[in-house]
């Protein structure tokens, strides 16, 4: 079932009315493969950048043109990540926040205050932050950070799919589509595939089987 849209954030919710606001979003949790990727950034009130949305929402090509409307124009913008492995030590919930941290933490300047895309927040923050539901469709400065997130992680599946083309990842950006799947199975995991996600583990386990995807997040 469809989600229902919430309404964009008014100012009287954000206690917050200086310049040096970021939004903060992650992408990469349902895939198989890769790193869990977030982005941090701070938009300059001075130049502001038509067209931010939720970034699933946008074309390729358009994402990749605002992402570099927003590299350009932002006060400050960073990116964070967690590795497979650390997505396997931890469960994609804790990598992505942790993702998240060190997006927050390697801006400059600093924020001076967060708006985090979700329900939850990553622990020890220095600043105040605020966690908005279904953020990326809500606030600019999340949509910017959806988009720079995705247009990072999808160059880095593009670049595994130059080494790996049997994987499909060019297509499915490591997703469990049915191509994922049957070439999982076929060929087995790569040193980039989360084991602790259930095809990956039911191949590791049992290579001959079916395997089931996971529910995306």
């Amino acid at each position: 079932m469809a989600k229902t849209p919430l309404p964009p954030l008014t100012h009287e919710e954000i206690p917050y009315t200086g310049k040096l606001l970021a939004g903060v979003d992650e992408v990469g949790r349902g895939p198989l493969v890769g790193s869990v990727v977030a982005a941090a950034v701070i938009l300059d009130p001075e130049k502001p950048i038509s067209g931010l949305m939720d970034s699933k929402k946008l074309s390729d090509k358009k994402r990749q043109a605002l992402a570099l409307d927003i590299r350009q124009h932002s006060l400050a913008w960073a990116l964070g990540e967690a590795s497979p492995v650390e997505i396997d030590h931890l469960n994609i919930l804790q990598a992505s926040l942790l993702a998240m941290q060190r997006a927050i933490d390697a801006l400059q300047p600093a924020a001076e205050y967060l708006l985090v895309d979700g329900k939850h927040l990553p622990k020890n923050l220095q600043q105040a932050a605020l966690a908005v539901i279904q953020g990326d469709a809500r606030h600019p400065a999340i949509s910017a950070a959806s988009i720079l997130a995705k247009v990072h992680r999808d160059q880095q599946l593009l670049e595994l799919h130059a080494s790996y083309p049997e994987y499909g990842f060019d297509r499915h950006k490591g997703y469990p589509t049915p191509v994922h799947l049957a070439a999982l199975k076929k060929l087995g995991p790569l040193p980039e595939h989360r084991r602790s996600f259930k095809p990956v583990a039911q191949c590791l386990a049992h290579p001959s089987t079916e395997l089931a995807p996971n529910a995306p997040d």
